[in-house]
């Protein structure tokens, strides 16, 4: 039929009309065959080996650098930036159109992150930002009040940092900014570690958490200084305390212990191996008039030995840190989690509550529910689990990003 193209025609004029979305503003990455799948499920990384690297040569792109992202077929899926030299090659924005990211754009997801934490907490204590589940991949950012602890992770995070400054200023204006750029997760990035100040912050700032007073250091502290993922968890922590012995174990700064003894423990014991952490715990106590006894130890060894001293608790809390930080590290991970939790539930009057979890993303919740039984029977004891919980409401998951669930507590009651 006249006018009529052939296929190899049809298939070039359908690709130009495709690349149409395509602006030349920023340079494209292409994706190799169904590697956009992910993406268009929800996911927000791109591995090096969903890159084309014939048609996006990886190793020609500077760590940093924003491009738009589009399937084997031409389509556009947004704004990324890309680093070659980590395994996760690009992370993109979300709603982005392969535009270049602005300060705007990080102020609208700002804003909306913002809506969220203002309407559930009544004191601006919390997680403002927390990286892909609010929509801005590698940057998390902490508000006390009128200080924000900002952590640019990633290499196209941190070439934000002035739009990220920008942005927070217009929002809320804050007095001083501490860039935490420590965190482990900037040597994968293969990054610098250090961290600078803008404006002036003491040298120990005081939070309230449930009418408890804490001092924490926002330049030097774990982190950015607090564990906000575990406030709300700590509220809960209330209704078991029943005027029973309660035993806190790597207690940082007394978050846990110090709210119990609060809240009418008859004793309490926290567990901290640094000796400057313990001296911190001392104020904070003394700050809230509250008596607490301190073992400045290492975890495991003070369980063993207050087991060896026929100590007892009714309540017993533990809050490690990440004992699974990557994958690789699974079997040697699992087993300090249940020789944790086996040395902690020998201290347990019959009928006495454990409030233990992990923060380790690689540590299912189910695993970890598994290995809390398993190990009561090994005990002889029945487990019976009250409550699961996870992270604080300021810490938000996205289904769609399975990384962003990574805190799983088990609120349990130990019976002979």
């Amino acid at each position: 039929m006249a006018g009529t193209l052939d296929p190899v025609a049809q298939r070039q004029a359908k690709q130009a009309a495709i690349d149409m979305t395509i602006s030349d503003t920023l340079p494209v990455l292409w994706l190799r065959k169904q590697a956009d799948r992910r993406l268009r499920a929800g996911h927000l990384w791109i591995f090096s080996n969903e890159v084309d690297i014939q048609r996006s040569p990886l190793k020609t792109i500077q760590p940093g650098a924003q491009m738009q992202v589009c399937s084997a077929s031409g389509r556009l899926l947004g704004t990324v930036y890309v680093n070659p030299n980590s395994l996760i090659s690009a992370r993109l924005f979300p709603g982005s159109d392969g535009s270049a990211i602005s300060s705007d754009f990080i102020f609208k997801r700002m804003k909306q992150a913002h809506a969220l934490r203002s309407g559930l907490y009544a004191q601006p204590w919390y997680r403002l930002i927390f990286g892909e589940s609010d929509g801005l991949p590698g940057l998390i950012i902490d508000r006390y009040g009128e200080v924000m602890v900002v952590q640019l992770n990633t290499a196209g995070m941190e070439a934000l940092q002035a739009q990220v400054a920008n942005a927070l200023q217009v929002l809320l204006g804050p007095c001083a900014i501490v860039w935490r750029n420590d965190s482990s997760a900037r040597v994968l990035e293969g990054l610098d570690q250090h961290v600078t100040v803008q404006g002036e912050v003491p040298d120990e700032i005081l939070l309230n958490e449930h009418g408890c007073r804490f001092t924490c250091s926002l330049t030097t502290g774990h982190k950015t200084g607090w564990y906000f993922d575990q406030s709300d968890n700590r509220a809960a922590l209330v209704p078991y305390i029943q005027g029973g012995r309660v035993l806190d174990v790597f207690s940082y700064l007394g978050g846990w212990g110090i709210q119990a003894a609060k809240a009418g423990a008859a004793s309490v014991t926290c567990i901290e191996g640094s000796a400057r952490l313990c001296a911190n715990i001392r104020r904070n106590a003394d700050l809230n008039e509250t008596p607490v006894t301190i073992l400045c130890e290492d975890a495991f060894k003070a369980l063993a030995h207050l087991r060896d001293q026929n100590a007892r608790f009714d309540l017993i809390v533990l809050d490690p840190p990440a004992l699974i930080s990557r994958k690789r590290d699974f079997a040697h991970g699992k087993e300090a989690y249940r020789r944790l939790n086996y040395l902690a539930m020998r201290l347990l009057e019959p009928g006495g509550f454990l409030i233990t979890g992990s923060c380790s993303y690689h540590m299912p919740r189910d695993t970890l529910a598994s290995l809390l039984r398993v190990t009561a029977s090994s005990l002889n004891l029945r487990l019976q689990i009250l409550e699961t919980r996870g992270q604080g409401r300021d810490h938000p998951v996205d289904p769609a990003v399975a990384e962003t669930e990574y805190l799983k507590m088990f609120y349990c009651r130990l019976l002979a």
